[in-house]
């Protein structure tokens, strides 16, 4: 029996669902029952019905579901699938920041630990940051973390005047202008389309055609008629948009963006979590209790 055979089996047995990341290995997302970007997935996650769901991404995915299901066995196929980003910002440094700013108002990248959240008023992706911030109650302080780039985006797009935390996504941070130009002089017909967290996201943002989430890329995949475009985010995302649109030569910015900790779990993984039920993930409940609010703005959102 091959190993996809094997997955799919196990997880009829186990009455799973799987939900894998834009970013995942192309094979892991061709098995997953629902590909997505982390507020899709925090979505789905609390819709199922299943009892066991399969994370196919990184810790704070799994943690996110965890939280928004606490009654539900949550596994994390490979728990080395970490995340650069969220471990720029700890509780901790958290905390000593609000005492800085009393009275500001917190909010929290998805893209961030249970503990992180648990300190926060707000939680938001890239697909509904601006629309978060702008539910902040006007003349409110804001801190937003932990990406600087994307809040800056969002400073721009919002015109609220936001503290940033300095931290990045090494693979964004990584796209830079000179990258940009190279891709524009190569293929000046081609539009580019960007995620949020890209670096120097001041002068290569406003640059580009359109900066999207990586499900708003899915969409601008399926939609759109050019012959080719310039994708601005980790290449794992290309998988699915050349599937869902054959007829668009999809170029990655940069080739070498790639997230290590996306590409961690591979199907080996998969099979192993679900024949053992491992690994599993838990978060303390007075986190998650307190996590859970400003999650549950980020998916009513």
């Amino acid at each position: 029996m091959s190993l996809e055979s094997e997955i799919r089996a196990l997880k009829e047995s186990r009455n799973a669902v799987l939900l894998a990341h834009n970013y995942q290995r192309p094979e892991v997302q061709d098995l997953a029952d629902d590909v997505g970007d982390s507020l899709y997935l925090a979505r789905r996650a609390r819709e199922t019905d299943r009892p066991v769901i399969v994370f196919a991404g990184v810790r704070f995915m799994a943690e996110t579901a965890k939280i928004l299901n606490p009654g539900k066995t949550v596994l994390l196929p490979d728990p080395k699938a970490g995340c650069g980003l969220a471990d720029a910002v700890t509780a901790e440094q958290v905390r000593t920041w609000k005492s800085e700013h009393p009275g500001a108002a917190v909010v929290a990248y998805v893209n961030t630990s249970a503990e992180v959240k648990a300190e926060a008023d707000y939680c938001c992706t890239s697909s509904n940051a601006v629309k978060v911030v702008e539910g902040v109650p006007a003349g409110q302080e804001i801190l937003f973390l932990p990406d600087m780039f994307l809040g800056d985006y969002v400073r721009r797009r919002t015109g609220r005047a936001m503290h940033l935390w300095v931290g990045d996504c090494p693979v964004h941070a990584k796209l830079r202008p000179e990258a940009l130009a190279r891709a524009r002089a190569a293929h000046p017909a081609a539009p580019v389309i960007a995620h949020p967290e890209c670096g120097c996201a001041s002068q290569v943002l406003p640059q580009v055609d359109r900066v999207l989430s990586t499900d708003g890329m899915v969409r601008f995949a399926e939609e759109t008629h050019d012959p080719e475009v310039i994708v601005a985010t980790e290449v794992g995302i290309l998988h699915r948009m050349r599937r869902l649109n054959p007829g668009t030569n999809f170029e990655p910015l940069d080739a070498g963006a790639i997230c290590p900790y996306m590409k961690e779990i591979d199907l080996g993984d998969l099979r192993d979590s679900l024949a053992e039920l491992r690994y599993e993930i838990d978060v303390p409940p007075a986190t998650a209790l307190r996590a859970r609010r400003a999650l549950e703005r980020m998916v009513a959102t």
